[in-house]
């Protein structure tokens, strides 16, 4: 017996190889369709010929050769005769274009048919050959509602579009969606996810991450996952129980933390940008090293150095093992550098601590602030009243006279003229008047020589500004300069989470640790800092006055203007810094046209008619797709002098490629899938094969 010229089809090497496992199984199941081959004077020599069936009979030949199957065991064949009515050709022919393609559907009740008699998903992977992830999907589905699965097989929706249902297992807001589907333009997976995760937490959240997904499912919490395409662990179906986790962990940590002896305790998974705004930071003391833990660092800091150097000449990447080692060592070497930080008893006693959720989700203690209310009283100091032979009188006067004011160059002395004092000859305080004119005097020699050294000048101002900013209510500097940093009425989710904000408050911790306890010992210690270190700090304390925000209620045309200057002097680019447009910080709070006009300005007016149909929640959700990493962004975050990233040209060569979207809705080409983990329908699973 030999294979026919026509008889085998263009095949790929998986397949053939799935054919040849399964028929050492379960042997053939399809008989293969043969005919005596004739000589040129059409006598029938003894062998035949198989027209159709010709990989069947290929597969069959390499398992004798394997000696998986003898050599004697029968094959069964329709046998044709010479002279039939059909040529081989024909034959051939009928079998690969007639044959129907097995259905998709009927493949995935198939599978769920054998899950639901008792076999694993890994033992119908073993029988049919493919991975047990494909199973999983197949099987998943096949569990979506009947009545989407039989729109299915009519073809009433895509097999993407399916896949994109199986997100939820509730077949009634399968259901639901569907409905809504149908009163829709658009239909696309995309769509079909959103609305089922609508109002869900996405695992990723940090309020997920903070309690835990295994502890939500141990709590009898729904997950929805998404096996087609990657979901980041999924979403967490049950917000309430999600909220009521959140708030039982957070209050058991901040009951730990109120044992530490605070006055007051604020919890909340999440606070304003500038919550601690108003409120004086206590400034405690670092936790030293003990001896053990000297010596536990030194080793692990020896240790590294001998790792280095022995691999210091290795090309490439280090092994597996040592790069393993060099983390444990980092991360030890961290946790001892991060020292705890204690505080006098007496401080904690009138301050307090807020618990919070980071953006890691880890848990976020910001301990020590002490509130206005809580402050100690500070009381005048006592003027000691004058014997006669304390030489220290007159400078004990002096250090309550009234501070004078001045405008230029112009001295306001105080009050009307007091009556001069009566002759005595006793040694008395200053008059009020009198002291107050020779500290006017004094200011104005002050101001003079102050104006003709900028080296002091600017030590000054860096004195002054600095005491208020990291020392609340310090009275320690004669210069009247006031930074205000204002808060925000109204401000985004996550403000306190985005670059800019963490970099500066890592900025203001770092010189936090550097400036001195008490603000009597601020002046010596900037008189010690060098240049660099004195500009860099002015920088900082300047930056925290900047105030760029628009308020209804209190316009500023001219000093929002002079934040265009600012902006335009440090290249301020809001790209760079993180801003990107979504629906939660723009798109769904402006109107269509608006969005509209956003996307034809950042990818072309053809990308602006598609959406321009939408309604307001699907315009934008495809907006914030199409936006994002263009670096379009909204006039009030651009810097004058700074081009708008368009892709105009590329981005409509790609919407002509993939052509308009409509209403029409069709099973997808066999082999094309817009995800890389689609179902793959087999060559195995076609019936005439």
């Amino acid at each position: 017996m030999t294979t026919s010229a026509y008889t085998v089809p263009v095949s790929n090497f998986h397949h053939e190889l799935g054919r040849y496992h399964d028929i050492a199984r379960r042997g053939l199941i399809q008989s293969l369709n043969v005919r005596p081959v004739v000589d040129a004077e059409g006598a029938e020599t003894g062998m035949f010929e198989v027209p159709a069936g010709g990989r069947r009979y290929r597969a069959v030949e390499r398992l004798v050769k394997a000696k998986r199957l003898a050599k004697t065991a029968p094959v069964p064949c329709v046998v044709r005769a010479a002279d039939a009515p059909t040529t081989a050709d024909e034959d051939s022919l009928a079998e690969n274009v007639q044959r129907a393609p097995l259905h998709p559907l009927d493949q995935f009740r198939a599978f769920l048919t054998l899950r639901e008699q008792g076999q694993s998903e890994e033992e119908i992977a073993a029988v049919f050959f493919v991975s047990v992830a494909v199973v999983k999907q197949r099987l998943r589905l096949a569990s979506v509602s009947p009545k989407l699965l039989n729109i299915y097989a009519e073809d009433g929706m895509t097999l993407d579009q399916l896949m994109a249902f199986t997100i939820s297992g509730d077949h009634a807001r399968q259901e639901q969606v569907f409905e809504r589907l149908t009163q829709s333009y658009d239909k696309q997976p995309y769509t079909i996810r959103r609305m089922l995760t609508e109002g869900a937490v996405r695992a990723s959240d940090k309020r997920a991450q903070f309690i835990g997904v295994e502890a939500y499912v141990e709590a009898d919490g729904a997950v929805m996952n998404d096996l087609f395409q990657g979901d980041d662990g999924g979403w967490l179906q049950d917000v309430g129980l999600v909220d009521m986790m959140v708030a039982e962990k957070l209050r058991e940590e901040a009951a730990a933390i109120q044992a530490e002896g605070w006055k007051w305790i604020e919890v909340a998974p999440d606070f304003d940008y500038g919550h601690t705004y108003g409120l004086r930071q206590l400034r405690g003391e670092i936790t030293p090293l003990s001896d053990e833990e000297e010596e536990t660092r030194d080793a692990l800091h020896a240790e590294m150095a001998g790792i280095e150097e022995a691999h210091s000449g290795t090309d490439g990447d280090l092994p597996e093992g040592v790069d393993q080692r060099l983390s444990e060592i980092e991360a030890a070497l961290e946790a001892l550098d991060n020292r705890p930080i204690t505080f006098d008893p007496d401080e904690v006693a009138r301050a307090g601590a807020l618990v919070s959720i980071a953006a890691d989700g880890q848990l976020r203690v910001e301990r020590g602030y002490v509130r206005p209310e809580d402050e100690l009283r500070v009381e005048p100091e006592p003027v000691a009243e004058p014997d006669g032979n304390d030489a220290e009188d007159g400078a004990a006067a002096y250090a309550v006279a009234a501070r004078a004011e001045g405008d230029g160059a112009t001295i306001h002395a105080g009050p009307d003229a007091v009556p001069e004092p009566e002759e005595d000859e006793r040694i008395k305080p200053i008059p009020d008047r009198l002291l107050s004119e020779l500290t006017a005097h004094r200011t104005v020699a002050l101001r003079e020589a102050l104006g003709a050294n900028p080296h002091v000048a600017f030590l000054a101002a860096l004195h002054a500004l600095v005491l208020q900013l990291f020392y609340r209510y310090a009275l320690d500097s004669c210069l009247d300069l006031a930074v205000k940093s204002v808060g925000f009425a109204h401000q985004a989710t996550g403000l306190a989470d985005i670059w800019a904000a963490k970099s500066l408050d890592a900025r203001h911790r770092r010189w936090e640790a550097r400036l001195p306890k008490e603000p009597t010992d601020l002046w010596d210690a900037l008189a010690g800092f060098d240049e660099d270190s004195r500009s860099m700090l002015f920088a900082h304390c300047v930056a925290a006055s900047v105030n760029a925000t628009f308020d209804a209620y209190n316009r500023r045309p001219r000093a929002l203007a002079n934040a265009d200057r600012l902006a335009q002097a440090v290249d301020l680019d809001m790209v760079q810094a993180g801003w990107t447009p979504t629906i939660d910080n723009f798109l769904g709070r402006v109107t269509k046209a608006r969005i509209v006009g956003a996307v034809r300005e950042a990818k072309g007016g053809q990308a602006g008619d598609r959406i321009e149909h939408l309604k307001k929640g699907e315009m934008a959700e495809r907006a914030q797709e199409l936006l994002a990493g263009s670096g379009w962004l909204p006039e009030p975050l651009r810097t004058p002098g700074q081009s708008v990233a368009i892709e105009i040209e590329a981005d409509e060569q790609t919407e002509d490629a993939e052509g308009p979207i409509d209403d029409e809705t069709s099973i997808p080409e066999e082999g094309s899938s817009s995800d890389e983990e689609a179902v793959e329908i087999y060559d195995h699973a076609i019936a005439a094969e």
